[in-house]
């Protein structure tokens, strides 16, 4: 499984990467999750990717391409992996591209998840991260209607001061300009399909995993 998950903020790549990545054993790679990882570690590219962070400033594309490197060339990697927040831009895929051809990888699949924009901001305004382990909720995922304790770790569960509707829309604004070409540029290889985020969580799922044809002995 060597799956991009695209699409807009809220539209669930982070709960579906994570559920298919405990449910196959495949490496989910959060690039946010990675460049503090790298950062924490003060791993070569982590130290430069400091110095950008720490001037306020956004790390290049040089950088978390090397990250990505590093990582696909771990024995992490071995069983495949789900890519989540990158490529944002057409300029990223194509860096990419250029590195998946020097490490000799295929590609699976880039599944772009579809939800409508008024969900999105329902669903950017409504969730709840956890203190402890950082994961993200919506009230969907939630066990009982329990909106204070993370069902992953058992952490507090906060509602971000930067959650709500007019960060939503700026968000959204942000992801049609720079990251919805992404749709276009993968259109033109065989590797692009469209699903409905809508759905239910377990749906989308199963779609997912339809998709890149997960073998009957894996469900």
């Amino acid at each position: 499984m060597r799956i991009i998950l695209f699409g807009p903020p809220g539209s669930g790549k982070g709960t579906q990467a994570k559920l298919l990545s405990d449910r196959y054993g495949v490496l989910h790679i959060s690039t946010g999750d990675l460049l503090r990882e790298a950062v924490a570690n003060r791993t070569e590219l982590g130290q430069k990717a400091k110095e950008y962070l720490d001037g306020g400033d956004l790390v290049p594309d040089s950088i978390m391409v090397g990250l990505i490197r590093e990582v696909l060339g771990s024995d992490r990697a071995r069983n495949g992996f789900i890519l989540d927040g990158f490529p944002r831009t057409v300029a990223q895929a194509n860096d990419l591209d250029r590195l998946f051809e020097e490490m000799g990888i295929r590609l699976d699949r880039v599944i772009s998840l579809r939800v409508e924009h008024d969900e999105i901001i329902r669903r950017l305004t409504y969730r709840l991260t956890c203190k402890q382990c950082r994961s993200v909720f919506s009230e969907a995922q939630l066990p009982s209607g329990d909106d204070t304790r993370c069902p992953s770790c058992g952490g507090t569960l906060y509602h971000r001061k930067d959650d709500t509707p007019e960060t939503a829309r700026h968000r959204l604004e942000v992801y049609l300009k720079d990251t919805k070409p992404l749709k276009d540029f993968y259109r033109q290889t065989d590797r692009f399909t469209q699903i409905d985020g809508m759905k239910k969580i377990d749906e989308v799922q199963r779609l997912i995993e339809d998709i890149v044809g997960v073998p009957p002995s894996a469900s």
